[in-house]
């Protein structure tokens, strides 16, 4: 918390003294440049943190930075008229650890480009139970939605689907009249994913193919996990259905056919959430309140921590022990 001039952050640094983090003191003037200063309230815990705050992957592009890509809170001051004073705002990827001190601070000095207007449904807290997963997903609906999906197609796959971006993706889908079949290693939340709008949940082993082109089962999917996992799937997408690749959890390669393209016109669409452009942004979050009520938000699964136990939460999403999601509160006071 705010002692005097100096406040708590949780800290990444690579120097002589090897690649490390935790909780630090700092104050406002030693934050990155920005013209917008907020007090945060929450952030989140997403995969790209982790790797991050342990330096299993080249996330940041400067050091020391701040940890946590998303955060939600208060404006304290903006040189942008558009900006006032106790504004509630979100902001997610935009820089933050990567170029720019990040959310895992009391406050986050960033550029009021970045700061989008709190849906006037929900909770700061609520923004965070979404932050750059619920992003995410919002912006493979959004981007298939562009291309033409349909539930006409078939349902959709959700890889990784106990992870946050599955989660909140298997809700979003089934929101927006999808039907959704859940693809889970953890067959014990299959109850909490059917809850969440799963038509059937299925093992990973179940949707692995190593032909250039299977019998159709999905009119679409949304992977994060990539590799043998993602050619699969195209290989199984109807004609004209879409396969949103947003991750690389298994691996970055991809062995795959040309025959799902040229001949059933199937679509890989990239999923690059952290440098949306601002117009886009915009959209999903609107698209993202437009379906997630806060009733319905309180039915996502979430675990509530501190910076303190943020160590814990890594280790539990890089040894694929975690479940739906992670919110960090950061500063006493939510709204």
């Amino acid at each position: 918390m705010m002692t005097a001039n100096r406040f708590t952050s949780f800290r990444i640094h690579n120097d002589n003294a090897g690649y490390r983090s935790g909780i630090s003191q700092m104050s406002v003037e030693q934050l990155t440049p920005g013209d917008t200063v907020i007090q945060v309230h929450y952030s989140s815990v997403n995969y790209k943190d982790a790797l991050a705050a342990t330096g299993k992957g080249k996330i940041l592009r400067q050091f020391p930075l701040n940890g946590g890509i998303d955060c939600s809170g208060i404006v304290i001051s903006s040189e942008n008229s558009s900006l006032k004073p106790g504004d509630p705002v979100l902001v997610t990827g935009s820089g933050l650890s990567e170029t720019a001190d990040g959310g895992y601070s009391n406050y986050v000095r960033t550029d009021s480009m970045h700061c989008i207007p709190l849906p006037a449904n929900w909770s700061l807290r609520d923004a965070m139970v979404m932050g750059t997963a619920g992003f995410t997903a919002g912006l493979a609906l959004h981007r298939m939605l562009e291309n033409h999906q349909k539930p006409a197609l078939g349902p959709i796959a959700i890889t990784g689907a106990t992870g946050g971006v599955g989660i909140l993706g298997t809700a979003l889908f089934s929101l927006a009249g999808f039907r959704v079949h859940a693809i889970s290693g953890k067959p014990e939340y299959r109850q909490t994913l059917e809850k969440l709008g799963a038509e059937c949940v299925l093992p990973r082993d179940a949707v692995l193919s190593d032909k250039a082109m299977d019998s159709v089962r999905f009119g679409g999917a949304l992977d994060g996990v990539g590799g043998h996992m993602l050619s699969g799937l195209l290989a199984q997408t109807a004609p004209c259905g879409n396969v949103a690749s947003y991750g690389l959890v298994s691996s970055p390669s991809l062995q795959a056919s040309v025959m799902p393209f040229i001949i059933r016109g199937v679509s890989l669409l990239g999923i690059a959430s952290a440098g949306t452009e601002r117009s886009v942004r915009e959209r999903v979050w609107q698209l993202l309140a437009q379906h997630f009520s806060s009733d319905i938000i309180k039915s996502i699964p979430v675990r509530d921590i501190a910076m303190n136990d943020l160590p814990e939460a890594f280790n539990q999403l890089l040894s694929g022990a975690a479940f739906g999601r992670y919110v960090v509160k950061i500063n006493d006071g939510s709204c």
